[in-house]
């Protein structure tokens, strides 16, 4: 994220502007791209690149151009909200995975965005834009619909707040709009989204509960909007939901008896 303080940017602010310079569409860059993407002078660029590179959190191509390094991979890999869940998830994405051969993804909320902790897709799956690591408006996905709905009151009512992006002429573009569909997905359990991000594709999602019972991440299954009754998938996507609560040990999971 690009320091936006008033005060002077500290090493730690420039060091985290160069690497917040990357992206989905700009994996690779050089380094006059990054001192200009990141607002810093080319002779700052070039020593904390340096640095970076030394240590492996960035690797220089033969063309010149840099890239995010292995190393960062590696401290990523630690976080408890990445790939713990992911561990206790993988199990049961796989079964819904064999069972459907459409994408099948693990997320949880970043406000204002959904990040994607894992995706499982086939060859011959609808097309997705999301991937594992990347990031989505949380009202215009299935997975941000349920970790919104079951999200504090305030985050809520923040985010009721804010523009929304439209992807599709399908997105939920109003507060009035979302707070109806945050309140169907408490009623429900689950969501359908139809056509919010891409034209060709729907989900079903729904949320996995965490050890204190609190909602920590969401699952969902895409599939193409055409050729699907997306409600004959809504008992696949729950259960495998439930089971990945049961493995994170949440109360409700074991009350729960299996469907």
């Amino acid at each position: 994220m690009r320091h936006n303080s008033a005060q002077a940017p500290t090493v730690v602010d420039r060091v985290l502007n160069v690497l917040g310079a990357f992206s989905t569409d700009r994996p690779a860059l050089s380094l006059s791209e990054l001192s200009r993407r990141a607002g810093l002078a080319l002779s700052t660029t070039h020593r904390i690149v340096g640095e970076l590179a030394r240590r492996g959190a960035l690797e220089r191509q033969d063309d010149g151009l840099y890239r995010v390094g292995l190393w960062l991979w590696e401290v990523a890999s630690l976080s408890a909200r990445g790939m713990g869940l992911r561990e206790s998830a993988m199990p049961f994405l796989e079964d819904l995975y064999e069972a459907t051969h459409e994408n099948v993804q693990l997320a949880v909320l970043d406000v204002p965005d959904v990040v994607y902790v894992e995706r499982i897709s086939g060859r011959h799956a609808v097309s997705v834009v999301s991937r594992a690591g990347g990031r989505l408006a949380a009202h215009a996905t299935g997975v941000g619909l349920v970790l919104l709905a079951n999200a504090p009151v305030d985050v809520q009512e923040e985010y009721l707040g804010r523009p929304l992006k439209r992807y599709t002429p399908r997105t939920i573009c109003s507060s009035e709009q979302l707070r109806h569909a945050l309140a169907d997905v408490r009623r429900d359990g689950f969501v359908i989204s139809d056509r919010q991000v891409e034209m060709v594709s729907m989900s079903v999602a729904a949320p996995v509960y965490g050890s204190e019972d609190d909602v920590v991440a969401a699952i969902s299954i895409v599939v193409p909007a055409e050729g699907f009754d997306p409600r004959t998938l809504v008992p696949a996507v729950r259960a495998a939901a439930r089971g990945i609560s049961r493995n994170l040990g949440a109360p409700r999971a074991v009350r729960q008896p299996a469907s």
